[in-house]
C-alpha cells in the first residue's frame, strides 16, 4: 500500500483523537472533526490496493486515534506508578497497537464486503455507494462492540462520543452510543461519497454527479434526521422533589491519598469541604464525596474515627456517601470490595467497622491491573508501584441509594464508560422503582491534567442522553460536576482544584427505549446487516 495514503490514515486518526473532549477545540467542532476524519479514512479504506491495504488502513488510523486520545496512559505508568519512562511509552504504544486491531478488522471488512470481483465480461468493482456505506458502518459499529467486550472492554474513544452535543445525539436514547457510532459511521461515509462524487465530476452538475448513488447521501441524511427527531422526544418525567446536593473534590495529590502519614489529613480535607453550611441556607440532603475518600479498608479505621464522620454529618444534616474499601469476612475467605457507602449522624460507628451500613454499592466492573491482574501480565505489574487490589466484583444489579425521596444508582470509575451496566439499575426492581438519578465517583489522579478527565465527563454525558437520568459526579481532580436530564453541564468544578460544588437536581423517571432493551436492537441490525452484505458478496449482486 502507498506510504502515502497510511500516513493519511494515521494523520486523520491523530485527528480524529481529539473529539472526545471539548478541548483544544469547542464543544460544537467535535461532531464535525469526527465526521470529516472518518469520513477521509473510509475513502482511502474503498481505495486501497487489496484487502492488506485495507486493513492497514484501518490499523493506521486506530493507532492515530489512539496514540493521541488515550496518551494519558503514559502518565499514570510513568508518573505515578514511576514506571521508567521507555517502559512506559512502550505500554502506551502496545496499547495503541492493540486497540487499533478492531479499526483495521472493521475497515478489512468493510472492503471486503464492498467488493465485486470480476466476472466473465466484467471487472473486478466497488459495489453500489450505499453498499459500501452500510459495509463500512455495520462494520465499524461490530469492531467498536467487540472492542467494548473483550478482555472485560475498553470502549474509550467509541466514535460515538464525538456526538454527545451534536445532530446524532438523538439516537442515545434509541439504540446507545453503539447506535449513535452506526448513525457516525454511515453519515460519514455517505457525506464523503457524495463529496468525492461531485469532485470527480465536477460541480457544474451536482445533481448529474450523485444520480448514480443518491442512495448513499440520502441514507446519510436520513441518519442525521433521525438523530434530530429522536433528541427532540421528550422520553421522562420529572419525580419527586429536587434533591438539593453537596459534590466534593479535595485534589489530593495522589502522592499523599495512600500514603500511611497522610491518610487522615486526605479525611479530614474531605470533611472540611463537606461541612459549611449552603451559601443560600438550603439544607443538603445528600453530600458525594469522591472513589476512596477513606483509602484503607473500613475495619482500619476504629469507631473512634468513623465518629469523626458521623459528627461531620451530624453537623452537616442530611447523608454522606461516600468512597471506601469494604472488606467482608466470611466463612470461606475474606472479600474485599471497593464501594460507595452512605452514613448520617444517626449511624453507629461501631456498625460501620464492621461494614454494616444503610446503602452500599459494590463496583462491579473492575479496571485491569489497578484491581485485579489479568493472568499472564504480572510481569508488567510488578514494574509499576501503585497500590493495587485484589477486588471482587458487585453483584449485576443493586438497590439505589433512597434518599430525600430519590433513587440514586452509583457507579464507580470508568463503569460510566459501560452503558448497558448501568441499565438494571435504571429499571424497576422488585422493591424500587429504579434509579431517577445516577451518581459517579472517581478518582482520576492517575491521569493528570490531561485529556482523560473531559473525556471521562463527556461518557458521562453520552449515559445521560441514553438514559433521560440526570448525573452527579464527583472525583478527587476532576472533572466534578452535575449534568441535568438532557446532557447539560448546569455546575462544574475547576480540574485539579480543591472545593465543593452545590446544587439542586431534579430527578427522572420513564425509560428510553434504549433503556428498555439494551444493545440488542443495534446488534441486531449489525449482524443481520453482515449477513446480507456477505451474501451479497458471495452472490456477487450489488
Amino acid at each position: 500500500m502507498p506510504y502515502a495514503a497510511l500516513a493519511g490514515a494515521l494523520i486523520l486518526g491523530m485527528l480524529q483523537g481529539l473529539a472526545f473532549a471539548p478541548t483544544p477545540f469547542p464543544a460544537w467542532f467535535l461532531p464535525v472533526l469526527q465526521l470529516s476524519t472518518f469520513g477521509g479514512m473510509s475513502w482511502l479504506t474503498w481505495r486501497a490496493e487489496g484487502l492488506r491495504g485495507a486493513i492497514w488502513t484501518g490499523a493506521a488510523f486506530g493507532a492515530g486515534t489512539f496514540l493521541v486520545g488515550v496518551s494519558w496512559i503514559y502518565i499514570s505508568l510513568h508518573v505515578y506508578a514511576f514506571m521508567a519512562a521507555p517502559l512506559a511509552a512502550l505500554g502506551v504504544g502496545l496499547l495503541a497497537a492493540y486497540l487499533s486491531l478492531y479499526p483495521a478488522l472493521a475497515t478489512g471488512v468493510a472492503w471486503w464486503l464492498s467488493q465485486r470481483p470480476a466476472t466473465a465480461g466484467r471487472p473486478a468493482r466497488l459495489a453500489s455507494p450505499l453498499t459500501c456505506v452500510l459495509a463500512m458502518a455495520a462494520a465499524w459499529t461490530g469492531s467498536e462492540w467487540l472492542r467494548g467486550i473483550l478482555f472485560t472492554g475498553f470502549p474509550w474513544l467509541n466514535i460515538g462520543y464525538a456526538h454527545v452535543d451534536g445532530p446524532l445525539q438523538g439516537w442515545a436514547p434509541l439504540l446507545g452510543v453503539y447506535g449513535v457510532a452506526f448513525a457516525a459511521a454511515l453519515t460519514a461515509s455517505g457525506l464523503v461519497w457524495a463529496a468525492s462524487a461531485v469532485a470527480e465530476r465536477g460541480t457544474a452538475g451536482v445533481a448529474t454527479a450523485l444520480r448514480p448513488g443518491w442512495r448513499a447521501p440520502a441514507a446519510a441524511l436520513a441518519a442525521l434526521a433521525v438523530g434530530m427527531a429522536g433528541a427532540a422526544w421528550n422520553w421522562v418525567q420529572p419525580y419527586g422533589a429536587p434533591l438539593t446536593v453537596r459534590l466534593v473534590q479535595a485534589n489530593i495529590p495522589l502522592s499523599d491519598k495512600f500514603d500511611p502519614a497522610q491518610i487522615w489529613q486526605g479525611m479530614d480535607r474531605h470533611r472540611d469541604l463537606a461541612e459549611p453550611p449552603r451559601a443560600d441556607g438550603k439544607p443538603i440532603a445528600l453530600t458525594l464525596l469522591p472513589e476512596t475518600a477513606v483509602p484503607v479498608f473500613q475495619d482500619q479505621l476504629s469507631a473512634e474515627a468513623w465518629k469523626e464522620w458521623v459528627d461531620s454529618a451530624a453537623l452537616r444534616g442530611g447523608t454522606f456517601a461516600l468512597g471506601v474499601a469494604m472488606r467482608d469476612i466470611h466463612p470461606d475467605r475474606d472479600y474485599y470490595y471497593n464501594s460507595v457507602i452512605s452514613l448520617d449522624g444517626r449511624s453507629s460507628p461501631e456498625q460501620l467497622v464492621a461494614g454494616r451500613v444503610a446503602h452500599r454499592y459494590d463496583k462491579r466492573h473492575l479496571v485491569p491491573f489497578g484491581e485485579f491482574v489479568p493472568p499472564g501480565f504480572r510481569w508488567f505489574v510488578d514494574e509499576m508501584v501503585m497500590p493495587l487490589g485484589d477486588f471482587d466484583r458487585g453483584r449485576e444489579r443493586q438497590k439505589p441509594f433512597d434518599i430525600g425521596g430519590q433513587y440514586i444508582a452509583m457507579n464507580i470509575c470508568y463503569e460510566d464508560v459501560f452503558g448497558e451496566e448501568l441499565l438494571p439499575a435504571v429499571r424497576p426492581g422488585p422493591a424500587d422503582p429504579g434509579a431517577t438519578i445516577l451518581a459517579n465517583v472517581s478518582n482520576l489522579a492517575w491521569f493528570g491534567n490531561s485529556l482523560a478527565l473531559p473525556q471521562h465527563l463527556q461518557m458521562s454525558r453520552m449515559r445521560v442522553r441514553e438514559t433521560g437520568r440526570p448525573m452527579l459526579r464527583a472525583t478527587n481532580t476532576g472533572m466534578t460536576a452535575v449534568v441535568d436530564e438532557r446532557a447539560q453541564v448546569v455546575g462544574e468544578l475547576a480540574p485539579h482544584t480543591a472545593g465543593a460544588l452545590d446544587a439542586t437536581v431534579q430527578g427522572t423517571t420513564g425509560l428510553t427505549p434504549y433503556a428498555r432493551t439494551g444493545n440488542v436492537p443495534i446488534l441486531f441490525i449489525v449482524a443481520a446487516l453482515l449477513a446480507v452484505l456477505g451474501w451479497l458478496r458471495v452472490r456477487r449482486v450489488d
